[in-house]
């Protein structure tokens, strides 16, 4: 894989990263709302959406590092 390619792969992996995450804190927000208005088990609920993307976002991870690491093995 040219280097290039690797870079743009990089950038945009960790771009999603980042829109996972973004996402899970705003679910987390209203989580949180919840909870704080007594409504617990609504505020357990809604925090469940945050598993599959923080297990999304790890496995992302995982790949930038793996390219990061053919990356640096080209020089």
């Amino acid at each position: 894989m040219e280097r290039a390619s690797i870079e743009t792969a990089i950038k945009l992996i960790i771009a999603e990263i980042h829109n996972k995450l973004s996402e899970a804190a705003r679910i987390a927000k209203a989580a949180e709302a919840c909870v704080q208005n007594g409504a617990i088990a609504e505020g357990i609920e809604i925090s469940m959406d945050i598993e599959q993307l923080i297990y999304e976002a790890g496995r992302l991870q995982d790949a930038a590092s793996l390219l990061g690491r053919m990356k640096r093995d080209q020089n």
